[in-house]
């Protein structure tokens, strides 16, 4: 009795998810609604034909639920990248002078212009499009040398394909820089190949800041005899 009773079970279960297959349901929502082994499911429903609309619609939610993982894994990574962020810059704690003072001369030897024995009097220049690093270097300038953006030129390269955005760059570095709109005196225009695979060719873009001492061509001596001390002690 047990028995028939079980078969007789297993049969409207079985009628039961052939309707939610043919309404276009996808095994997890049938199993949902019915308790049994995916596999028992699986072979229930093998030769369930669907018309196309319901192929469409399980193909869409197959790639809704493509889209969900990766955007849960990509929350995920974010967390895990902004945890570890969170914790290295503990590693730094307090810089001393000494160091802040390594640190300008290193940031010039990777991106300050260099003098060289066919242009003698080189003025010191600092240039890159990170707004973090060149106000680490003005304040570093301002610590070590007393300069202020008075004695500083500003000058911006642009690529000409975001020429339109003129105003509004040199807005985001005279906020970047805290310094007033008229210090950014010189704008320029490179030519852009409209084909570029850049990424960074929307609103994110923002040029390039040379930074200019003014009268500043022993100073620039002076830090390219550190950076060789630099490489002599390692050597």
């Amino acid at each position: 009795m047990i028995k028939v009773y079980h078969r007789f079970m297993n049969s409207e279960l079985k009628e039961r998810a052939i309707v939610l297959r043919r309404q276009g349901l996808t095994y997890r929502e049938i199993l949902a609604e019915i308790p049994v082994a995916k596999s028992t499911l699986s072979d229930w429903l093998h030769s369930v034909a669907l018309s196309r609309e319901q192929k469409q619609r399980l193909t869409e939610k197959k790639l809704e639920a493509i889209r969900k993982g990766g955007r849960v894994k990509h929350l995920q990574k974010i967390a895990f990248i902004r945890e570890i962020t969170e914790i290295a810059k503990l590693d730094v704690g307090l810089i001393s002078d000494r160091e802040f003072w390594f640190m300008g001369i290193m940031l010039y030897w990777a991106e300050g212009s260099k003098e060289k024995e066919y242009g003698a009097g080189k003025a010191l220049q600092f240039t890159n499009t990170d707004p973090e690093m060149i106000n680490l270097f003005i304040r570093w300038l301002s610590r070590f040398f007393g300069k202020t953006f008075d004695d500083f030129t500003l000058s911006l390269w642009i690529h000409d394909l975001q020429k339109t955005r003129t105003e509004e760059i040199i807005t985001f570095w005279a906020e970047a820089l805290n310094c007033p709109r008229e210090y950014i005196r010189y704008i320029y225009y490179k030519k852009g190949n409209p084909k570029t695979k850049r990424k960074n060719t929307g609103d994110s873009y923002h040029g390039t800041v040379r930074v200019t001492v003014k009268s500043s061509s022993t100073l620039n001596r002076k830090i390219a005899g550190w950076v060789q001390g630099v490489v002599n002690y390692f050597r």
